[in-house]
């Protein structure tokens, strides 16, 4: 492995680095959102049993027992009930914007690598028929081993860079349909939450405003 990086010259150090920074924000994504996956329907469950038989309060310490993003956002407007429910969906919508951000960080980066990775083994294919081809017209004739190191550094760099390429971008696709569950459970449980607060009177106060 070691003799096949070097015969792949010079574009095989980005490319390293790129497989290396693509390695490492995989594994942080793979930790950071199977910590933000939870079971959200149980989740909402407790929560929804909470606030009805025990109240705001203990609501919001169901939410702050939870981790996720689901649980932080539900978390920031049950923060607001007291101002009004209209304070209480923009609070939600607020904390869903943040949290999908936190969720999102390092996608592009793992674009980036997807993208550039082939270019630069391509880069590399041109360096190496380039090698080749100085190499004939010094020789003046076509000897399999004059050209034979320019070819060698030309496939090596476009399998390296595909090589990168194609498990990352699988990966980034597997980041994108999670965080996108996990946007539309947020979405699901922040409007079951305000059904269920107008349900329980939370409401009441700003209707009768707007009927006056």
């Amino acid at each position: 492995m070691l003799e096949l990086f070097h015969k792949g010259g010079i574009f095989m150090y980005p490319l390293l680095a790129a497989l290396v920074g693509g390695v490492a924000v995989i594994l942080e994504r793979l930790w950071t959102l199977s910590r933000a996956s939870i079971d959200t329907k149980k989740f909402f469950g407790r929560l929804e049993d909470a606030l009805r038989s025990e109240g705001l309060e203990r609501a919001l310490e169901v939410c702050s027992e939870a981790r996720g993003p689901v649980a932080a956002t539900l978390h920031a407007g049950l923060l607001k009930v007291g101002q009004g429910m209209k304070y209480v969906e923009k609070a939600m919508e607020s904390a869903g914007s943040v949290e999908m951000a936190f969720l999102e960080r390092g996608l592009v980066w793992l674009a980036t690598v997807v993208n550039v990775a082939p270019m630069l083994g391509f880069l590399g294919t041109v360096s190496g028929m380039i090698k080749a081809f100085e190499a004939i017209a010094r020789a003046g004739d076509v000897e399999p081993s004059l050209v034979a190191a320019g070819i060698s550094e030309a496939l090596i760099t476009t399998a390296a860079g595909l090589s990168i390429a194609i498990p990352i971008q699988a990966f980034h696709n597997y980041f994108v349909s999670k965080i996108d569950r996990i946007v539309v459970d947020m979405e699901e449980t922040s409007s079951a939450l305000l059904d269920v607060l107008y349900e329980l009177g939370y409401g009441e106060e700003e209707e009768r405003a707007a009927a006056s």
